[in-house]
């Protein structure tokens, strides 16, 4: 049934009361955001929940009545399949420590309203309008508080298109109203907008707000700035995605991991395990443990983080194929973890046939390969000296040989490092090259000798 969901003007705007005060904190410097974004940076593996009565299976979240593949009557009548009869937190919780991410991300309201905790500013909820009847938000927030281990990300969608004082429905078809003609009609929608977010700050003040649906509207016309300095009256920590028109702190690139680094220094992709955001019946088209944690790697190697997603069914069961892969993902992370957590983007394409990423202080080149090496690796323009080449997650140390280090040429010799098949990792082996200095490059055209004078 359609949603007619305006709740008294004067009740929202007494919730929404300081939504748009200025904010009396001085402007951020540079190096205070990269402070505040320091976790962020160094996390590199966060986790994704889609989870809402489209989890029942049939239709995707919120676009299937967007788009027109289902009615908005049969959309909503999924809120009676949303039991999360078997929904267990403190499960959901570890098995997202044991996959390795340091951060997770869970859909507080997706574009079709229905928010997972009990709010006051309106009435489609798992507790008022679903067959749980109870609000599944909180319980996942108190365990990733008691667990420790992980930063607390709550997404939340700008738009809310089954309300009757949100403009646009559908693609095809009339908006509902035009908010410049009815600018009041709209100010009562982002009231509620700010309402909610305030309700989420006050009772669960998370680590990171991960926006969505900014691009129906202008930053102006949602009052983006105004909601950011709302955000950080509650918390001046927070981390905002950059999805609320561009006010957020770091880039979302979405589905496909960036060819070149983004512009912003700090960035995630955010990747279906399959090829839904949502738990899908029929699709059974999930990616393999190699291609995910090329995926992660890649983004490593850019200076990013990989936000993956999972679907969990409306009962709250987790499907064993998302439970495998996240437990891969954390036999791997926990072997390699030196080379995951506090690396940062490595050397440019070129200089060897594989991933790389740097620590912090620059003298290790960490070199990740998907592939079994035939005979030895080889790396090239390395000017920095090398002291020594490990099997990172091991105590092996492998050898390595210099060979054209001419004095009179600009250009470095090439090293060749032999890799035997009884260190490589049943998925993806890491070499750590301890260097005497921190890493220089050559990447000229080379040289070639001359006794003109």
């Amino acid at each position: 049934m359609m949603k007619k969901l305006i709740l008294a003007a004067g009740v929202l705007a007494a919730l929404a009361s300081c939504g748009n005060r200025p904010s009396s904190a001085p402007t951020e410097t540079p190096e205070a955001k990269a402070a505040r974004m320091e976790w962020f940076s160094r996390a590199k593996l966060g986790i994704f929940i889609h989870w809402g009565i489209y989890s029942r299976g049939d239709w995707s979240e919120s676009w299937s009545f967007h788009n027109g593949v289902v009615s908005m009557e049969d959309y909503f009548a999924q809120e009676a399949d949303f039991t999360a009869a078997n929904y267990d937190p403190a499960a959901w919780v570890q098995l997202i420590r044991e996959s390795g991410a340091k951060y997770t991300v869970i859909t507080s309201k997706h574009h079709d309203g229905f928010a997972l905790w009990d709010t006051k500013a309106g009435d489609v909820s798992a507790v008022k309008s679903s067959a749980a009847a109870r609000d599944v938000l909180t319980p996942f927030v108190q365990e990733v508080r008691r667990q420790g281990g992980l930063k607390l990300g709550l997404y939340y969608s700008l738009i809310d298109w089954p309300r009757e004082d949100y403009p646009n429905v559908f693609r095809a078809g009339p908006a509902r109203y035009d908010i410049d003609k009815e600018p009041e009609r709209w100010q009562h929608f982002l009231s509620f907008n700010s309402a909610q977010l305030r309700e989420l700050s006050e009772a669960y003040n998370p680590d990171l707000y991960w926006f969505d649906g900014d691009w129906e509207f202008s930053s102006e016309q949602w009052d983006a700035p105004g909601i950011v300095r709302m955000l950080r009256e509650y918390n001046p920590q927070v981390v905002i995605n950059s999805r609320i028109a561009g006010n957020g702190d770091y880039d979302t690139p979405e589905l496909g991991v960036p060819v070149v680094r983004p512009q912003s220094p700090w960035w995630e992709t955010c990747m279906t395990i399959n090829d839904s955001w949502g738990f899908r019946k029929k699709d059974t088209d999930y990616k393999s443990p190699d291609t995910v944690l090329r995926m992660l790697v890649d983004c490593m190697s850019l200076g990013g983080n990989l936000l993956l997603d999972i679907g969990p069914r409306a009962d709250g069961t987790i499907p064993q194929e998302q439970i495998d892969m996240l437990r891969e993902l954390g036999r791997w992370t926990s072997k390699h973890a030196e080379a995951v957590y506090p690396s940062r983007a490595g050397i440019p394409a070129g200089h060897v046939q594989a991933y790389t990423t740097l620590n912090q202080a620059g003298d290790i080149l960490y070199l990740y390969f998907p592939y079994a090496p035939n005979e030895s690796i080889e790396i090239k323009g390395l000017k920095s000296r090398i002291k020594k080449v490990r099997v990172v997650g091991t105590d092996e140390q492998l050898p390595w040989k210099l060979y054209n280090d001419i004095d009179w040429s600009a250009a470095p010799g090439v090293c060749y490092i032999s890799v035997p098949s009884r260190v490589l990792d049943p998925r993806m082996t890491v070499l750590a090259v301890e260097m005497e200095s921190p890493v220089t490059l050559y990447e000229g055209a080379g040289q070639v000798i001359s006794f003109n004078e």
